[in-house]
């Protein structure tokens, strides 16, 4: 997994872009991209002590956000430039929804949610 980009934001977070591209057959390759941002589990996103230890020790100090952008059966000649075309299409589409000040800890609290809907999960 070779991270080929590096995107600090405004918000304070970083996104890495991984490139997971492999050949598939002599002459294709799958081309795909892993978006990843680190995303620290912080106190101020809960309203209350309780949600917020819960968290830390269901899910740990870290989440992650991930994205995964692919394209199949490509020539492999043509590789580097469905990345780079994967890669701006991100770019373009994403960073300023990543980029808001509040999406680290809307991204929190999502996880917390799915966190408790999962069968047989209740808060006590």
């Amino acid at each position: 997994m070779d991270c080929i980009d590096n995107i600090p934001l405004p918000n304070g977070l970083t996104v890495e872009v991984y490139d997971l591209s492999r050949q598939i057959a002599a002459n294709t390759t799958k081309v795909e991209l892993l978006i990843r941002i680190e995303i620290k589990v912080n106190e101020a996103c809960f309203s209350n002590q309780e949600q917020y230890d819960l968290t830390r020790k269901v899910l740990g100090n870290e989440l992650f956000f991930e994205y995964r952008m692919e394209r199949t059966f490509v020539k492999n000649a043509e590789k580097d430039i469905i990345l780079r075309e994967l890669l701006a299409a991100f770019k373009k589409d994403s960073i300023s929804y990543l980029s808001h000040p509040d999406f680290a800890r809307r991204f929190v609290l999502s996880q917390y949610r799915k966190m408790n809907q999962r069968p047989g999960f209740a808060i006590h």
